[in-house]
């Protein structure tokens, strides 16, 4: 073989090689994902790629070839995914372990409790893949996908006596911070997507501001302001500023011990004789692009799914309706998104929705709001948890029955911004008072902050009559602020009872 030829060999190997181990390097980086983004039938996402957190891995140098020598002391990683989602976790896990008896204590907690623990991870079941997708796609460590099991058993109708919703238990001020809507027709903090997006965004948030897990944790459970003032208060008193080294609550210092124990089991379940249920390594559910306003039931039938899986899968609706303006998509089991569409194209029978939405046009009660709107008080109440004794403020959006003349779906500016406000109902009694001397409607209206119109009618004058002294006056004032016909009045709220007074009086005559 001449000089030249065994250059050119020597190239044509060397660039074989260097293609097969790009080749390798490109399988190695894609094993741990299940679906890669934009393959035919992914499940539809509603977060944008983030270029600024998921950077590109680049190998450092020109590639050298591995001698025969070296290749014995090299590890081949596994081209294969994870089949099961529980050890795609593991294979993600990246916070450092934290060792102390709380940890041990919360062990043996959780693995005495066998059946509890059964019934959380079967729960989890159906929001663990994207959880685990979205922390891959953050680089963030999979334990967090665990974090759900400390903060709410991961049930998404979760509710904590200092009013935390949702699986990740967001306050409803942080769930605002966050952009996550909470109005009359959805509370976001139990939506699976956006409650994940803003748990993800607050820890991704903390650990900035702290640069470790564990204190990022603390804070989530605590309140940055709460651990910032302790680490502060520590390093004014020269101590250490670490997790281990703060003062916390009871309640912090078992959380993330909690988080640490779940790992622990998860880890290495045989040690703990506990069982994980299966968990294949696949999308549980897909969206589904909503184009109509359409019942909760309604759209459980065509998507062939029993009302409480379609409930665990959309925990954000507050009502028995869906606005599409509002709540663009909803979640479905993989195989019954196609189902649903299909069904809901072929649909017949009638409108998507029986509901809509109706702005109280003045402050009223629920029995004048249930007369406008053609249903009875109870179910106009019950819809809308509207309590006994309250008025209806003027602006607030009520769920009415959607007659056949409406074609319109509910607006999104309803749909984001609607509202019911409440006051309290005033309960007012008929008295009379004696006019003074030269008093007239104007004046008896001022005396008791009433208006002019509602003193007249109830006296059946105009209202720029004249009272002769000693007359008794009709006028309807609170129960609980009735004064003598001597004395000044302080009852300015009666103003919001006039026109349940007026119409009394009418019925009177």
């Amino acid at each position: 073989m001449t000089h030249q030829k065994q250059i050119a060999t020597a190239h044509a190997f060397s660039n074989a090689r260097l293609v097969s181990l790009t080749l390798l390097l490109v399988m190695v980086l894609l094993a741990g994902c299940a679906t890669q983004p934009g393959m035919p039938g992914d499940p539809v996402l509603t977060v944008g790629p983030r270029p600024d957190v998921v950077k590109p891995l680049y190998p450092e140098g020109p590639l050298q070839a591995i001698t025969p020598g070296r290749a014995g002391s090299r590890q081949i990683a596994s081209t294969e995914p994870p089949r099961e989602l529980w050890d795609r976790i593991r294979r993600g896990f990246a916070m450092p372990d934290l060792q102390n008896e709380l940890v041990t204590d919360r062990e043996q907690w959780y693995a005495s409790r066998p059946e509890y623990m059964q019934r959380m991870t079967e729960r989890s079941s159906k929001y663990l893949f994207h959880i685990v997708e979205e922390l891959e796609r953050r680089q963030m460590p999979t334990e967090l996908a665990l974090l759900p099991f400390i903060e709410s058993a991961f049930n998404p109708q979760a509710v904590s006596s200092a009013k935390a919703a949702g699986m990740w238990q967001f306050m409803p001020a942080t769930g605002k911070y966050f952009d996550l809507k909470q109005n009359m027709f959805r509370d976001d903090r139990r939506d699976v997507l956006a409650s994940t997006r803003a748990a993800l965004d607050y820890l991704q948030k903390l650990y900035g501001m702290f640069g470790d897990w564990h204190l990022a944790l603390a804070a989530y459970n605590w309140g940055e302001g709460s651990v910032g003032r302790a680490i502060a208060k520590n390093q004014k008193a020269g101590l250490g500023t670490g997790y281990s080294d703060i003062n916390m609550p009871a309640e912090t210092q078992l959380y993330v011990p909690k988080l640490q124990a779940v790992k622990n089991i998860v880890a290495n379940p045989q040690a703990f004789s506990t069982e994980l249920p299966l968990i294949e390594n696949h999308p549980y559910f897909q969206q589904v692009l909503l184009t109509r306003d359409i019942d909760v039931a309604l759209a459980a039938k065509l998507a062939n799914v029993k009302i409480e899986d379609f409930k665990a899968l959309n925990p954000s609706a507050r009502r028995p309706v869906i606005i599409a303006s509002g709540t663009p998509q909803i979640l479905l089991p993989w195989d019954n998104a196609a189902l649903f569409q299909r069904n809901f194209e072929a649909y017949s029978e009638g409108q998507y929705a029986s509901w809509t939405a109706w702005t109280a046009p003045s402050t009223m009660n629920s029995a004048e709001a249930a007369r406008r709107t053609g249903m009875s008080e109870a179910d106009l109440r019950g819809v809308n948890n509207i309590p006994p004794r309250m008025l209806i403020k003027v602006g607030s959006t009520l769920l009415v029955p959607r007659s056949a003349k409406v074609e319109n779906d509910v607006t999104s500016h309803v749909a984001d911004n609607g509202q019911v406000t409440l006051t309290p109902e005033i309960v007012t009694r008929r008295t009379t008072v004696k006019a003074r001397k030269g008093e007239s409607v104007a004046t008896i209206a001022r005396r008791y902050g009433l208006s002019a119109a509602s003193v007249a009618a109830w006296n059946n004058v105009s209202s720029s009559a004249a009272f002769k002294r000693g007359h008794q006056v009709v006028v309807f004032l609170p129960l609980k602020s009735r004064v003598s016909s001597s004395g000044p009045s302080t009852v300015k709220a009666v103003k919001r009872s006039t026109q349940r007074a007026i119409v009394k009086s009418k019925r009177r005559r």
